[in-house]
């Protein structure tokens, strides 16, 4: 089963109360109580958001966290790198293989393919479309079959 981390999910929840308020910085503890997360989690989050260059940091009396760039310009494949690495659905999908066996493997391609256009989806998919903030372009290929185009001639004529 492919599934995002818990972690990875309250991560989310984070950067989209950060996205709610992007001329503020909030604090770990402001976050916290908007998000209902622990603090230790937050806290945690926030960090490997900072060190992904997600989020910027502020110390001081007026100190906070806020996002490093707009919401529609954090994908939802920076996320998930931030927290869990990069994206890899197979052991030969990642970056830094280490599978005895994809030289004599015979499914190992197709796999790559899988999780390169599971890598564009989420790349495509931004932290303003996560939060509601944007809306998200829905791919319906049942439609894609009937839309053809207009066929060129006199107006008014098929």
């Amino acid at each position: 089963m492919l599934r995002i981390s818990k972690l990875t999910d309250y991560g989310t929840m984070v950067l989209a109360c950060l996205a709610t308020r992007p001329d503020q910085r909030l604090t770990a503890a402001a976050v916290a109580e908007r998000t209902r997360l622990g603090l230790p989690t937050v806290s945690k989050l926030l960090k490997s958001f900072h060190r992904a260059g997600i989020v910027t940091s502020t110390r001081g009396a007026h100190g906070g966290y806020q996002l490093a760039r707009p919401a529609t310009g954090i994908s939802a494949a920076e996320i998930i790198d931030a927290i869990e690495g990069p994206v890899a659905i197979t052991e030969c999908s990642g970056h830094h293989s280490a599978c005895d066996l994809e030289t004599v493997c015979s499914t190992g391609t197709a796999w790559q393919r899988v999780n390169a256009a599971i890598r564009r989806s989420l790349d495509e998919l931004s932290l303003a479309q996560l939060s509601g903030q944007e809306a998200v372009a829905v791919w319906r290929p049942e439609l894609t079959a009937v839309i053809r185009p207009m066929p060129m001639g006199r107006p008014g004529r098929l």
